[in-house]
């Protein structure tokens, strides 16, 4: 008797799931349509490229990094020629970006170009601004390849002149 209730009720899932999947799609009705949400409003304010917190973050991360990924004691220990290469190179909605260059010591006396972007809300949950970082030569997972090419703005790693606004 269980067994037979059981069975149907099997029977009667699948038949209503499969009634429900096969009906036409319909519009939003008006309790479901987004009121008021007319996208992202971006208000453009970056941390400078010379940033301590930003500066920080890719120090921090690029020490993380290392030691976790690579099992490496690298650590950037200053950064010089800190310099902006492009504020939004793209078009006026994209999401604000401030493109970065510089020159980084590492504790192991060599000294190496990075490249960094910091993205407005680009951190966790949109809190705060991101930062992607890329030191050449030490891109050992090969994000950003060739040569950290990726982590500038496609004009510059294309040759073709960036926009500057």
């Amino acid at each position: 008797m269980i067994e037979r209730r059981r069975r149907f009720l099997a029977v009667a899932a699948v038949l209503v799931f499969c009634g429900f999947s096969v009906a036409p799609a319909q519009a939003a009705n008006l309790l479901e349509l987004n009121f008021g949400l007319s996208g992202p409003r971006y208000e453009a304010v970056v941390p400078l490229c010379e940033d301590p917190f930003v500066l920080g973050k890719v120090q921090s991360r690029f020490g993380q990094k290392e030691s976790r990924h690579w099992q490496s004691a690298l650590q950037i220990m200053a950064f010089d020629h800190v310099r902006e290469l492009a504020f939004r190179p793209w078009a006026e909605h994209t999401i604000p970006r401030r493109f970065c260059s510089g020159v980084v010591y590492l504790n192991d006396g060599s000294k190496r170009p990075v490249y960094y972007n910091v993205i407005e809300d680009g951190s966790f949950a949109g809190v705060g601004s991101g930062v992607e970082f890329c030191v050449v030569g030490l891109d050992r997972a090969w994000a950003f390849n060739p040569a950290c090419s990726m982590a500038r703005p496609y004009e510059l790693s294309t040759g073709i002149r960036a926009r500057s606004r």
